[in-house]
C-alpha cells in the first residue's frame, strides 16, 4: 500500500475551465474558438513555469496578431476560471491524510493563481506534506526536473511515488523518473488502486 502519493491539481482536484468562462474569456478577448484557444495553449507552459500575467497575454496576442482591448480584465477572468474543485476528490484528500498518508501535490499553475486558490482553498491545501507549483520552481510537467523536485520536497525517492494526473504526456514523464504513475479518471480508480 503506497504511503506516498501525489496529485496533480488540475483535472484532478481541481476542475478545469467551464464552459461558461471559456466564453466570458472569449468575449473579453473578442477573439473566438480554436484560434484563440490554441495561441492560449501554446504560450502556457512558459506561463506555467513563471512568466508574469501581462507578459503572458502579450505573448497570446502575439501570436493572434491582434490588441487585446482589456488585458487586466482578461487576467481576471481568467483566474476566476481555474478555482473550482471537485469535492469528492477534497474529501478523499482529507481521508488520506487522516490515515496518514505523506500527500504531495505538483501542479502546472500561474504564479497570480497561487494565492487566489490558496486565500479560497487553504484549509484541504494544508493537508499536503508538500506543494510543488511550476511557477515557483521554474519548471513545469512533463519536464523531469519537476517530479524530482517535488520527490525531494516529500523527502523521498521518484521510486517511492505514487502519481496521479489527467494528462497522459505527464504520466509518461513521471514514469520515465522512476514514479509509479496512473493516468487520473475518478476517485474510485484511486480508491481501487489503493
Amino acid at each position: 500500500m503506497p504511503d506516498v502519493i501525489v496529485f496533480d491539481l488540475y483535472g484532478v482536484i481541481a476542475r478545469t475551465q467551464t464552459p461558461g468562462a471559456v466564453r466570458r474569456i472569449e468575449e473579453i478577448a473578442g477573439v473566438r474558438g480554436t484560434p484563440f484557444w490554441d495561441a492560449y495553449w501554446s504560450c502556457r507552459p512558459a506561463y506555467d513555469a513563471g512568466r508574469a500575467s501581462a507578459d503572458y497575454w502579450a505573448d497570446v496576442a502575439g501570436v493572434l496578431g491582434v490588441a487585446f482591448p482589456d488585458v487586466p480584465a482578461l487576467i481576471e477572468a481568467d483566474l476566476d476560471s481555474w478555482t473550482d474543485v471537485d469535492d469528492t476528490m477534497v474529501a478523499l484528500v482529507h481521508e488520506l491524510a487522516d490515515q496518514g498518508r505523506t500527500l504531495g501535490l505538483l501542479s502546472n499553475i500561474i504564479g497570480d493563481l497561487v494565492p487566489r486558490f490558496e486565500a479560497r482553498h487553504g484549509g484541504w491545501l494544508s493537508r499536503f506534506d508538500a506543494l510543488t507549483y511550476s511557477c515557483h520552481i521554474g519548471v513545469a510537467k512533463p519536464d523531469p526536473r519537476a517530479y524530482e523536485i517535488c520527490a525531494d520536497r516529500l523527502g523521498v525517492r521518484p521510486a517511492d511515488v505514487l502519481f496521479f494526473d489527467d494528462t497522459e504526456r505527464n504520466v509518461v514523464a513521471a514514469r520515465e523518473t522512476g514514479m509509479r504513475a496512473e493516468l487520473f479518471t475518478s476517485p474510485t480508480q484511486i480508491r481501487a488502486i489503493l
